[in-house]
């Protein structure tokens, strides 16, 4: 996606964050890697204990050519935070935002594809970017690039990604990328997606808890010469017939349904302020859901089941439209929560979702 606006990313990330990053945050290898195509640079390089960064070090490196890559930055900066949390709602998948700081006319890595989709945000600067084929098919995340199997053929596509421009590259499809004229800073948000091959471990997983015939050894001898494997292959076939019986669609996707929420972690920076605020808490305070929380709903006649970040938040059946609409608008005065909650329910009901870090008070 060309936008032709150079500042689109600007408030996403800076060299100052870069700089904060490395100098105050206790970053360590192999969360900071330092790399240049061509050039071995290994972890003793510029760390002093193989995983604490020799900081000086690594400015030098990038100062000889050399790109810094930043992991997880997602988990450190909230700017990120907030992309990563509000694109995995969409996508009901997990992200992880990487950060490539590289020198003018210089390249990080060598040819290679990445196991996991990924956007590539381009901040400031540029690189030409060079796209080949995908010599294996999206591959699974065990299934990682070898320059000695996987070969990279005529470029398929070039292209120079400028600063506020974004590109998709699928898992499997070998790439490289060159800094321009001026220093590079990129952002890339990997997709650390679910596979129907996830699906299909774990539905093979939960028959088998549930079925002796699963658990049973492999015939005895199978690994002679001359081992007669028809009644083997007719198991084999049993099986497979009693999987399809036993699948179900709905259970293995419940699995990770709640793996994603589990997985999602939670959104609370400011929270020390939210529960200062909440003496203050009245019927005419303005709240709203927090954005970039993953929660899902669940009901039955006694009780209402929140579940997010790896908690399940138990509240009384009667709050569930409150709370539903609560959970679904980004601004809204808490007399206006709807359902069969007076004033004081509706205030009790707010203070629990403030403190559960699902709901927060909005600026005056």
């Amino acid at each position: 996606m060309r936008r032709s606006r150079p500042d689109y990313f600007r408030e996403l990330l800076t060299l100052d964050d870069i700089d904060r990053v490395l100098t105050t945050l206790d970053r360590r290898y192999p969360d900071v890697l330092v790399k240049r195509a061509g050039r071995e640079i290994v972890a003793a390089d510029y760390t002093t204990d193989g995983s604490a960064l020799d900081v000086a070090r690594v400015y030098q490196l990038f100062e000889e050519g050399a790109t810094l890559t930043l992991a997880f930055l997602d988990t450190v900066l909230p700017s990120l935070e907030q992309l990563c949390r509000q694109i995995e709602i969409e996508l009901s998948m997990p992200l992880q935002a990487n950060v490539y700081l590289t020198p003018p006319d210089e390249q990080g890595a060598n040819v290679h594809y990445d196991t996991h989709d990924v956007f590539v945000l381009q901040v400031s600067g540029s690189k030409q970017w060079t796209i080949y084929d995908a010599p294996l098919p999206l591959p699974l995340s065990g299934q990682v690039y070898d320059p000695e199997v996987h070969r990279p053929g005529a470029p398929t596509l070039e292209f120079e990604l400028d600063a506020g421009d974004v590109v998709y590259i699928p898992r499997g499809w070998l790439h490289q990328a060159r800094a321009t004229s001026s220093t590079s800073l990129h952002i890339t948000a990997g997709v650390l997606r679910y596979t129907w091959t996830d699906l299909l471990l774990e539905l093979v997983s939960r028959v088998a808890l549930e079925e002796p015939a699963f658990r049973k050894a492999l015939p005895v001898g199978f690994a002679r010469d001359g081992f007669d494997r028809t009644a083997a292959s007719e198991t084999l076939r049993g099986l497979l017939r009693e999987l399809h019986v036993r699948a179900s669609a709905d259970a293995s996707l419940d699995h990770f349904v709640e793996r994603f929420i589990a997985d999602c972690p939670p959104a609370l920076r400011g929270q020390m302020r939210q529960l200062a605020a909440l003496e203050r808490l009245t019927i005419e305070t303005v709240l709203g859901a927090r954005p970039g929380v993953v929660h899902r709903l669940r009901r039955d006649d006694a009780k209402l089941i929140i579940e997010s970040h790896g908690r399940r938040i138990t509240l009384p059946a009667h709050a569930s439209e409150a709370v539903a609409f609560a959970l679904a608008n980004p601004r809204f005065c808490l007399r206006e929560l709807p359902g069969e909650l007076d004033e004081a329910g509706r205030l009790a009901l707010a203070r629990r979702l403030i403190r559960e870090g699902l709901v927060w008070i909005q600026p005056a």
